[in-house]
């Protein structure tokens, strides 16, 4: 018996219902053994693989009605299931989504206004008022925060679906608003949150929650960044020293590239400009591959933390490493300081991945390689 454990104090617990706890896990995992202090049950089980997830699936759906969580560990050669107290969180109001649903909406349409007239910030307007303008608010949101909003809706949607079919208590998306006041670029939106109201329980939900998202958004950008393709002018090539001095230009990812040569197949002197609708795919695509990323609690570090456990650490600080060395440094040092890198293990770490999931990690590194830019925007 492993002796980490020894510093549980068996004494009256006034926070745990001990026999409730004893009777939910012996129903499902045989224990020889189990230790507990104020705060959490460790129980020493013997553990059937073939039927582990399903039995600790159940167990974990139980005690969450009840007011826990358990996690299953293995250590010193022992499997453990810790029992702790689910905390207390207070849940915010459906209307804080919808307000913030609301404000996105309408600071999308703004920004999508200065769009339509060629522009990229308020800064560079002769006249800002122009932006209220009837035709180009219509036309802003039409063409640009429709399209984006359709993006990051259906990204959000496919969290918050696979979430539920794989019974984690979630929240409705947090839109994040931001008004079109940036230099150089704006987007009218920082994205959207999902807020988990438990843990992951076991490493095929963190990698059915964790890819839903980018697959479903990136599916919805894929069309929207076609039809902008189709419908962009064709102008002549210039190089970065001949641009005028104000230019924003954008970068270009493989799957763009792609996308135009199949549809223009343009020779080198000829290029596509950026109208709104390519924009917001353009945008789209960049988030997705933001959310790839191999890092923390990015969609890429639930992905990646799944299939690789403890060593998608080591994918998360090569990542960081080529986003120092290219565009992405500001977005890496923010990793590294307010996301992190390592991303927590599910209760049930112990789960293992089915070989079609394993297949569709493959799919999820294509789509990141096809989506990631790496220098999305620089101004002349």
């Amino acid at each position: 018996m492993s002796d980490t454990w020894n510093f549980f104090n068996q004494k009256d617990n006034t926070n745990t219902d001990i026999e409730l706890l004893k009777k939910e896990v012996a129903q499902r995992f045989p224990f020889y053994d189990m230790r507990w202090n104020n705060d959490t049950v460790a129980f020493f089980c013997r553990i059937d693989k073939k039927i582990l997830d399903e039995k600790f699936d159940g167990l974990r759906r139980s005690l969450s009605k009840k007011g826990y969580i358990p996690m299953l560990r293995y250590e010193n050669g022992e499997h453990i299931i810790y029992v702790v107290k689910k905390p207390k969180r207070k849940e915010k109001p459906i209307w804080v989504n919808l307000v913030l649903m609301i404000a996105v909406i309408i600071t999308t349409i703004l920004t999508g206004s200065i769009l339509y007239q060629g522009y990229y910030d308020i800064w560079s307007m002769s006249d800002p008022f122009t932006i209220f303008n009837f035709e180009n608010l219509l036309f802003g949101g039409l063409l640009f925060a429709l399209p984006l909003f359709s993006i990051l809706f259906i990204h959000e949607m496919g969290h918050y679906f696979i979430s539920k079919k794989h019974n984690i208590a979630t929240s409705f998306p947090f839109f994040i608003p931001v008004p079109p006041i940036l230099p150089y670029f704006n987007i009218g939106t920082f994205g959207a949150i999902i807020s988990s109201r438990e843990p992951m329980p076991n490493k095929k939900a963190l990698f059915d929650v964790g890819f839903a998202g980018p697959l479903a958004g990136f599916m919805v950008a894929i069309p929207i960044t076609i039809i902008g393709i189709a419908t962009a002018e064709i102008v002549p090539q210039v190089g970065i020293n001949e641009l005028p001095a104000g230019t924003t230009v954008f970068g270009s990812s493989l799957l763009i590239d792609i996308l135009v040569k199949m549809i223009h197949n343009l020779p080198t002197n000829l290029t596509i400009d950026m109208n709104p609708v390519l924009f917001a795919g353009w945008v789209g695509l960049l988030i997705t591959s933001i959310n790839l990323l191999p890092a923390g609690q990015l969609d890429g570090g639930h992905i990646f933390r799944a299939v690789l456990g403890k060593n998608q650490k080591y994918i998360a600080w090569g990542a960081i490493f080529v986003m120092i060395f290219t565009g992405w440094w500001f977005f890496a040092f923010f990793i590294m300081f307010v996301v992190g890198t390592a991303h927590p293990p599910p209760l049930n770490d112990n789960s293992e991945l089915d070989v079609k999931r394993k297949l569709i990690f493959l799919l999820a590194i294509a789509i990141l390689l096809l989506c990631f830019i790496p220098y999305p925007v620089y101004h002349v």
